[in-house]
């Protein structure tokens, strides 16, 4: 054998044993990788699973009955609308701090409609949903044609929104027997059925509904493609023919709708129209949606995941509370979930890079 081919054959069975070493380090860690890029919604949906079975196991039948699961779910409802409208809106890398407002005005316009211009309750209903739409058009409109901060428009809208609800309201509260009496239909949300112990309402139906039709729309649809790719980089979007423009006015107008929704649903909820309700919304949306795995970078993460978040935070909360803890742990609980999620977005993307 001629000294070339001797060293043909040592550099050869070198990289060979590299390789080999690479795949043996890299075998389980980097599937595990690629899993948690092409699948954000696993690492939520293991951290549910956890929780539900580690208060199952402390808890047992407490925890475990079919009223005490579904009163996560209902619990989590407005929470869970709320947050699939911030997650549309995360997902294009921007934020929306008015969502919290804009469901509580859309609540109050339905309820002011009825009662105060006699409006049918149904037309009432369509008139909110339009006008938290209108909103969320407006947020959009300033984002993708004045090109303003996402951070910077939702924050003013917030406080305007919020005002408007004050002043628009006079503060009064439409109790819940009047409701009941003269425009039972706002309440629609909040009506309950029962299915073999387990107490489910029209919201919570609204809620799963949503989240499966986004889901799909997101992942199936062109429009959806569109949103993940505004998210992962506008410019890069834009010259591949993408209108991101149109498709940021799209994103947080219907974001508006679904607040709307929720302002529906938190009706149902308390079961009166007060403008003092849903006031940490906007912070527990943005919770839900950071602990689902979305990025808040955007362009990466699952409308499933963010519903997995909103259980996550359900379940700690409820567990607790059977446990008979502080109320405090939840909170804390909560924050090192949030910190842990971020944390394993970042690792996530280094990963991926």
């Amino acid at each position: 054998m001629s000294q070339e081919d001797n060293y043909e054959t040592v550099v050869g069975r070198a990289t060979s044993d590299i390789a080999s070493f690479d795949s043996g380090e890299k075998g389980f860690v980097g599937k595990f990788h690629h899993a948690l890029h092409t699948t954000p919604a696993l690492v939520p949906l293991i951290v549910l699973v956890a929780a539900i079975a580690i208060f199952g196991a402390a808890l047992g039948s407490r925890f475990f009955s079919p009223f005490a699961l579904t009163l996560i779910l209902q619990q989590v409802q407005i929470v869970g609308i709320v947050a699939a409208a911030q997650s549309l809106v995360i997902l294009t890398a921007g934020i929306d701090l008015s969502v919290g407002a804009i469901a509580v005005i859309s609540s109050v316009v339905m309820g002011q409609f009825s009662f105060r211009y006699g409006i049918p309750p149904s037309v009432a209903i369509v008139c909110g949903l339009a006008f938290g739409t209108a909103i969320g058009a407006l947020n959009g409109w300033l984002v993708a044609r004045m090109k303003l901060p996402p951070f910077i428009v939702t924050l003013g809208m917030w406080q305007i929104v919020l005002a408007a609800n004050f002043l628009y309201s006079a503060n009064e509260t439409i109790r819940s027997q009047d409701i009941a009496e003269q425009a039972p239909l706002l309440q629609l949300m909040g009506a309950k059925f029962n299915i073999g112990g387990a107490v489910f309402t029209f919201g919570v139906v609204f809620m799963v509904l949503l989240v499966l039709v986004l889901a799909y729309v997101l992942k199936h649809t062109a429009w959806g493609r569109h949103v993940y790719a505004v998210g992962d980089d506008a410019e890069a979007a834009e010259l591949s023919g993408v209108n991101v423009t149109r498709t940021l006015i799209s994103v947080y107008a219907l974001a508006g709708l679904i607040c709307a929704f929720a302002g529906w649903a938190l009706i149902g909820r308390i079961g009166s129209v007060s403008p003092t309700s849903g006031q940490l919304l906007n912070i527990e949306s943005i919770t839900a949606v950071v602990i689902g795995g979305i990025s808040l970078f955007g362009g990466r993460g699952s409308i499933l995941g963010t519903f997995f978040g909103a259980l996550i935070v359900g379940v700690f909360t409820l567990g607790l509370r059977l446990a008979g803890a502080d109320a405090q742990w939840t909170f804390l609980l909560i924050g090192v979930l949030i910190i842990a999620a971020v944390a394993v977005d970042q690792w996530i993307r280094k990963v991926a890079a």
